[in-house]
């Protein structure tokens, strides 16, 4: 198995940047409710989703269980994989809004691709979208975000990395 190609550009992100990034789109988000429920897409969107839920008072919080990222044989956390659903979410989100999600905010930490996205917007069509970072091949798919970065851009989050030597920039990094 050949080792994956690194990414072309790396955006590292620290916890208090990450927090930051968060309690900012929480400030977006406020004017955008109320909401009844808050969905967050796993496992990129747990920590987001607690940041905002405490903001905005949200009690209700679900669920959905999506692997798009390495994981399989084969296939490096760098790249994307097929897309599965592991959980969906329950009748009782969906029913909210008429049905169609409309009083529920979905929180995840990036947009890329869209596919994972996609999916949930087809489960809840009329919930609000929000993710803190966004690339623009996903960005369609959002109501809210924060941070956009280029789609060839690896945003490396704070729970994937840890404190290491970075070499400068013009020397080739």
């Amino acid at each position: 198995m050949a080792a994956a190609a690194p990414p072309e550009k790396a955006f590292p992100v620290s916890w208090d940047m990450f927090h930051r990034d968060c309690r900012a789109l929480t400030w977006r988000l406020a004017g955008a409710g109320p909401f009844d429920a808050l969905v967050t897409v796993t496992r990129g969107g747990l920590v987001p989703a607690a940041i905002v839920a405490r903001e905005l008072g949200i009690r209700v919080i679900e669920t959905i269980c999506v692997a798009s990222y390495g994981g399989g044989a084969g296939v490096a956390e760098t790249q994307q994989g097929n897309l599965q659903i592991l959980k969906s979410v329950t009748d009782e989100i969906v029913a909210l809004g008429r049905g169609d999600g409309g009083k529920v905010l979905i929180v995840d930490d990036l947009v890329d691709t869209g596919k994972t996205a996609r999916v949930v917007r087809d489960l809840l069509p009329k919930a609000h979208f929000a993710t803190v970072y966004a690339k623009p091949m996903g960005r369609p798919l959002v109501d809210t975000f924060i941070t956009e970065v280029s789609q060839d851009t690896w945003i490396f989050f704070p729970w994937d990395t840890g404190l290491a030597f970075q070499p400068p920039i013009a020397g080739g990094a």
